[in-house]
């Protein structure tokens, strides 16, 4: 593994090894059961991942250009939403993608999944201000990571259709039974791990693509990142909102995303089962990641932005006002002073609904423990909130995926 790494030069974004050394504090460690920095076994092993993107589709998307990129793409549709026998002659190579993806891993536990996603839909609008809020907008001050979206205009352009096009993704996922063969979120994550696919190998063909500072466009370190966002720190950032999660909910959780993820296209060495693995994974993905820059001001600008082109029947302008003030009030719950400059956020922001909400949202979600059914009203009522979110961020415009146009490096 080491001596692999030494083949390619190290990309300037990843810290050098020393600088991933610092001590654990003691509670962390006991907790952790094991320092949270990288052995160089490790260290190595990351390093390698920024070279690395997704193998199995890339391969398939060689052959899709080969083929003619736009018949191949009917077949692919084709396949992944009414299966292989609709396609008499199937291309060798779509056939074994298809057919290694219908062959679940042994490790998935569909019922355990369908409890993660009944956990997500129980609490309402409080996970997706942390994913947008935290993972995302954090994310943003780790500029190597931000290097792909930039070049593709995704988030720093078209910032509104771009996240609820994610939300739409996120919403198929954690549906019940979402991810199984055929259903919306095993479907949706395919459409999304081609567009990934096809943006990686435009980017990387680019005079402009700095490989020796960035690595591979879209490589497994970035989606390593983006899979634990979407389980470990939305579990964490839920419990700081008052939100109890129990272990057996975050195995749950934790189980959902690596079943999807794997779906995405993460190799499984990667994948974890418990939020204390997690935790340690993401912060060895986090050493590869340059700082703040002004990629991070111009995504965290337009991602803040992005409440204000929300639809709203009544009142509209007054309630894109007060969803932009609560959306920044989350962040700034999360970020201090100095991570919401270098995003280029307003500065005075104070942490008012979080904190507002915080107690009301700890008993109601402690009373719903204890109560026969209002668990299930919860769910009930939490997913409605979700999709009716969903519904103001497309307005009336379909309520779809990516579709990728002629200047978008992901267009077939």
């Amino acid at each position: 593994m080491i001596a692999k790494t030494q083949r390619h030069k190290v990309p300037s974004r990843a810290r050098p090894f020393e600088k991933t050394q610092k001590p654990t504090p003691a509670w962390l460690k006991k907790l952790l059961g094991r320092e949270l920095a990288p052995s160089y076994e490790e260290y190595a092993a990351v390093l390698d991942a920024l070279w690395e993107g997704d193998p199995a589709m890339d391969a398939l998307v060689d052959w899709m250009v080969d083929y003619g990129p736009r018949e191949a793409r009917v077949l692919f549709d084709k396949a992944v939403s009414e299966g292989l026998a609709t396609i008499p002659n199937c291309p060798e190579p779509l056939y074994l993608f298809i057919k290694s993806l219908e062959r679940r891993p042994a490790w998935v536990d569909a019922e355990l999944i369908d409890e993660g996603a009944r956990f997500i839909h129980s609490t309402g609008m409080t996970a997706p201000y942390v994913l947008r809020d935290l993972a995302l907008m954090g994310g943003y001050l780790l500029s190597g990571f931000n290097q792909s979206l930039v070049m593709t205009g995704a988030l720093n352009k078209g910032a509104s259709r771009r996240v609820a096009e994610t939300g739409k993704w996120w919403i198929d996922c954690t549906e019940i039974g979402g991810l199984r063969r055929f259903a919306p979120g095993f479907r949706s994550t395919l459409h999304v791990r081609l567009v990934h696919s096809l943006v990686r190998r435009n980017l990387a063909s680019r005079e402009e693509w700095e490989a020796s500072k960035w690595g591979m466009p879209l490589s497994q370190v970035d989606m390593v990142a983006t899979y634990l966002g979407f389980c470990v720190v939305m579990l964490g950032g839920l419990r700081k909102m008052g939100v109890p999660v129990t272990p057996r909910e975050s195995r749950a959780v934790m189980h959902l995303w690596k079943y999807a993820c794997w779906v995405m296209g993460v190799d499984e060495k990667w994948l974890v089962d418990t939020e204390r693995d997690g935790i340690v994974l993401l912060q060895h993905a986090l050493m590869t990641q340059s700082q703040p820059d002004w990629t991070s001001q111009e995504l965290g600008q337009a991602l803040a932005r992005e409440p204000l082109d929300r639809h709203f029947p009544r009142f509209e302008k007054l309630q894109r006002k007060l969803a932009y003030q609560k959306h920044l009030s989350v962040s700034r719950y999360f970020l201090d002073r100095t991570k919401m400059q270098q995003l280029g956020l307003p500065e005075g922001v104070s942490a008012w609904y979080p904190l507002a909400t915080f107690f009301p949202r700890l008993a109601s979600y402690g009373v719903q423990r204890y109560i026969p059914g209002l668990r299930q009203w919860q769910q009930k009522l939490g997913r409605g909130t979700q999709r009716h979110v969903l519904t103001q961020m497309f307005g009336d415009a379909e309520q779809d995926l990516i579709r990728p146009g002629a200047d978008h490096p992901g267009h077939v």
